[in-house]
């Protein structure tokens, strides 16, 4: 292996080591015990019953993108779910988008619906208020099968950079979810981020 070869992978194994802690493990271990998607402080905190509407789920094929809280456009959504089927054939790893007002959201049944296992990303997007004000917006449920390339602090990093109410004042909701999103699937292309690319926080629109 070559000497840039060793410093990746040894950056790899420091980055999963030393965060291994950060983050809860794979967010669907809650999935089990009938709690809704996602598991978030703000639902902690009120001990919410468990949520399974399958009657929200879209009718007919399979979706990528289910935006029940209309953040985007149809042409945006359409955008992006052919932006997150390419992926998937391309790299085996299932990113799903979620956008919800708890408790309507389809909870458990995203799980079935999107096959959801170690490879699978879910993106949930929802406004949400706490005592003191607006909370950030996105929350990722990871699976193991994805730690490796882009590890437990990324995510933070990532919802800490688009998720904030703040970006999501200056830029709205739907750039926001666009621009995350982008961010992901360039990670996952690219093979290993730690972080948000310098190219993703200087843009002001998404591009797919």
């Amino acid at each position: 292996l070559d000497q840039g070869t060793d410093r990746r992978l040894a950056l790899k194994g420091l980055a999963t080591a030393a965060i291994s802690t950060i983050l809860a493990p794979s967010a669907f271990a809650d999935l089990p015990q009938g709690r809704s998607v996602p598991l978030g402080a703000r639902e902690r905190g009120r001990g919410p019953e468990g949520v399974n509407k399958p009657e929200l789920l879209p009718e007919g094929d399979v979706v990528n993108v289910i935006d029940l809280q209309k953040f985007l456009t149809k042409g945006q959504a359409a955008k992006m779910d052919k932006l997150l089927d390419k992926l998937e054939e391309d790299s085996q790893i299932k990113f799903r988008v979620l956008t919800q007002k708890y408790p309507q959201t389809p909870g458990l049944a995203i799980k079935e619906y999107w096959g959801v296992d170690d490879n699978t990303i879910v993106m949930i997007v929802e406004r949400g208020n706490s005592k003191s004000g607006q909370v950030n917006i996105l929350n990722f449920n990871v699976g193991k099968g994805v730690e490796l390339s882009l590890p437990p602090i990324f995510w933070t990093r990532l919802r800490n950079f688009f998720g904030t109410v703040y970006y999501v004042k200056d830029n709205g909701e739907d750039q926001a979810v666009i621009n995350a999103v982008d961010t992901v699937v360039g990670c996952l292309r690219e093979g290993f981020c730690i972080d948000v690319p310098k190219e993703m926080k200087d843009i002001k629109s998404g591009t797919f």
